[in-house]
């Protein structure tokens, strides 16, 4: 039986909403764009035969989504709550068709970093989910909804891991990407007939020199952190990033503490809520990515090391599935215990379940069952956490500034992820064995970065600590501290 439609909530919300076909269509749209993080995985190794061009600029067709994406969430965000969030994410659908389009098309590296890049425009679709959700949803709708779409962020990676790798092994490679087109396409649909236009804008004009001093800075440090390791950590190169990542950041925030109408609002950001919401969520982005660089490596790696399981890629995917799925299931759990204790408590029991889970990893690793186990504990824990910053972060924050704000926390989350990658890469480079003239990564190199997970995941909680106490689940708008105000059109 579909839903009835709800009365208008505090928002201005319409009232033909459908909560379950609203919440539907956004969870889809947010998979969807989050299969981009592991869509290209299983064709990594032979991009640069197909692309014609070596490895290190073959990588080019991975960094470009994480830049892009990195430029592109709180710009969207931004724009979001300016001009409409379905709006946005509409735009930012159209963009990942496009660029999935461009990838199918192309049999060269230009082409595909240019589909890549397009791809990773199209991050935003979560926070933007999010934020429509507390503008349009009931309010004893919207803990479980939020929970379940930013869970999307990792559910959607974990699946994705598998249908591509089959894929992969049976079709041309190019199907990967007609594949994701089609599945943009669905969504685009759904989203233009089921999810109304949110009526909750700031208006305002847009900080095109906020957005630019931004871009220079993120590009700048998440550039020098991934390619760090093939460049030199003390190369010319990546210090000299570094250094313009930090010049152009803190004049970035010189700049928006004195702009009217910043892109972000860094006094709201300041907020204690928000602040360590954000510093716990880098702590879980690296806790969750550390574990995705680990598995795939012990399952694929030969069995003459004693520790590898000589498993395929698809068997690889078919492992890390179950994660996702244990994702989505925690999201109505996290949003019970949200709304019994508040996300505090549920953001440090999902640090507590990530840290266990890694302990159980660092002991458990020679069987595959071993490592399905430890996915799905750690997919658990990552659940809770990634159920619970989203009501943290609203909060906290003005209705006006809910997308902006969602926003910056994925943000905070993909340079968690881009961190663990340049440990990990550091620690399995330095620790390693010899097989057949080969360096592999040794069996206490995968140990030393499943135990920098259990005290990422600690640190998180240490983090979540200073948040302030139980506050009521509800996420009533905050009132604004700077800017325009708010205004409802429609």
């Amino acid at each position: 039986m579909p839903d009835a439609p709800v009365r208008p909530t505090a928002a201005g919300s319409s009232a033909s909403v459908r909560p379950g076909a609203v919440v539907a269509v956004l969870a889809l749209a947010g998979i969807t764009v989050s299969l981009m993080q592991t869509l290209v995985i299983p064709i990594v190794p032979e991009l640069p035969v197909y692309l014609h061009a070596s490895a290190s600029d073959a990588a080019w067709a991975v960094t470009a989504t994480l830049l892009a994406a990195a430029v592109a969430t709180p710009v969207a965000g931004r724009l979001g709550d300016m001009f409409g969030k379905r709006r946005m994410l509409l735009v930012s659908l159209v963009l990942l068709v496009a660029g999935s389009a461009v990838c199918a098309l192309s049999d060269g590296l230009v082409p595909m970093i240019v589909g890549r890049a397009l791809q990773g425009l199209a991050a935003a679709v979560v926070p933007l989910g999010i934020s429509i959700m507390r503008d349009e949803l009931p309010p004893e709708k919207l803990a479980g909804s939020t929970a379940l779409m930013s869970a999307s962020l990792g559910v959607g990676g974990a699946l994705g891991l598998p249908a591509a790798a089959f894929l992969a092994d049976h079709y041309d490679w190019h199907v990967l990407f007609w594949t994701s087109a089609s599945l943009g396409v669905v969504a685009f649909a759904l989203v233009l007939g089921l999810v109304p236009e949110s009526a909750v804008r700031t208006g305002g004009r847009f900080d095109l020199a906020g957005a630019l001093g931004m871009a220079v800075g993120l590009v700048s440090l998440l550039l020098a952190v991934s390619k760090g390791a093939d460049w030199g950590w003390g190369s010319g190169s990546t210090l000299g990033l570094f250094a313009l990542a930090v010049v152009a950041l803190v004049a970035w925030g010189f700049f928006e503490l004195r702009t009217a109408q910043p892109l972000v609002d860094l006094r709201t950001t300041a907020r204690r809520q928000v602040l360590f919401t954000n510093l716990a969520s880098i702590a879980f982005g690296f806790a969750m990515f550390a574990m995705s660089l680990v598995l795939p490596q012990l399952l694929q790696l030969p069995t003459q090391t004693g520790y590898g399981l000589g498993r395929s890629m698809l068997t690889v995917g078919l492992v890390m599935a179950p994660q996702g799925l244990v994702m989505m299931a925690m999201a109505p759990v996290s949003a019970m215990i949200t709304k019994s204790r508040g996300p505090k408590v549920t953001l440090m029991t999902g640090a507590v379940i990530v840290a266990v889970g890694y302990g159980l990893d660092i002991v458990l690793m020679s069987e595959v069952w071993h490592l399905i186990l430890v996915s799905c504990v750690i997919g658990a824990g990552v659940g809770f956490a990634y159920g619970a910053m989203p009501a943290l972060i609203m909060g906290a924050v003005p209705a006006s500034e809910t997308a902006a704000a969602n926003s910056l926390n994925t943000l905070m989350r993909s340079i968690g992820t881009s961190v663990a990658s340049a440990v990990a890469g550091v620690l399995l480079a330095q620790m390693t064995v010899s097989l057949g003239g080969h360096a592999l990564p040794s069996e206490n190199g995968f140990k030393a970065v499943l135990a920098c997970g259990a005290g990422a995941a600690v640190l998180a909680f240490l983090l979540a600590s200073f948040l302030p106490r139980h506050r009521p689940a509800g996420l009533a708008p905050v009132p604004a501290a700077t800017g325009a105000p708010a205004e409802r059109v429609g």
